[in-house]
């Protein structure tokens, strides 16, 4: 069953300072939520990317000791494009994420360490769309990042954070999923969109090893189309849109 789709969306809360994107794998955030994070650091806020995996088993034509450094190196390169300097990886194994409490643990510290009012995370659901089934990867790190939201609050959950020096942080105000086919709010994505393409530029091992379009058209196309569907929504401006969780 196709879910709902909200028609108009809403502009996102601006009355925060601090943000962590929390993703499967590198890539995950240029296919859709970069335009905003470029918007956001250029007001002066903050993000912090975390990724579970380095997306090792991303390519089919390299082996995972060499895939996972290089898509390490793009992801960092592509981050700054943004704004964003730090950016910090798991380790989870690539494409066998288990949702589960190791990975709501080791997001939940993040969480503790960087402090954020908002985090923001990928389709969790089943489906993209009610078309596409979604990979194992999302679902499971979208879903631990919700629960971690609330984890990273409570003392008595993970009490080993503590021991490591990590202080319980119930400052989440919100939870911003990307990729959401039910969006409710949504980050206007005119200035941005120009980094956002070259962010998902520098992701250039993957993108050739995915088509043979080239590299700077296809990301091009692809980040404009969704941008412009989503302002039929917004007010007609090209958007990047979240389904919002209040906490």
């Amino acid at each position: 069953m196709t879910e709902p789709t909200t028609r108009h969306l809403a502009p996102m809360p601006d009355d925060w300072q601090r943000a962590l994107a929390v993703v499967a794998h590198p890539d995950d955030l240029e296919y859709g939520c970069s335009a905003a994070v470029a918007a956001w650091t250029d007001a002066g806020r903050e993000v912090v990317y975390v990724l579970a995996t380095r997306g090792e088993a991303g390519i089919d034509t390299l082996e995972p000791a060499t895939c996972g450094p290089l898509r390490e190196r793009e992801q960092r390169a592509s981050a700054a494009v943004v704004g964003v300097s730090q950016v910090d990886f798991l380790d989870h194994r690539d494409g066998v994420v288990e949702y589960g409490p190791a990975l709501r643990r080791d997001i939940a510290a993040a969480v503790r360490r960087y402090r954020p009012e908002l985090v923001i995370t990928l389709n969790h659901r089943d489906t993209w769309g009610g078309t596409y089934w979604n990979t194992p990867d999302h679902v499971a790190v979208g879903r631990a990042t919700l629960d971690a939201a609330g984890d990273a609050g409570n003392r008595w959950i993970f009490p080993e954070l503590t021991e490591r020096g990590l202080q319980p942080w119930d400052g989440v105000r919100w939870v911003a999923v990307a990729g959401s086919s039910s969006p409710t709010h949504a980050v206007d994505a005119t200035d941005g969109m120009e980094r956002a393409v070259r962010s998902l530029l520098e992701h250039r091992s993957y993108i050739e090893a995915l088509t043979d379009e080239d590299p700077e058209t296809y990301a091009r196309g692809f980040l404009t189309r969704t941008a412009e569907e989503t302002g039929q929504r917004f007010e007609g401006r090209p958007a990047v849109a979240f389904e919002l969780f209040p906490r």
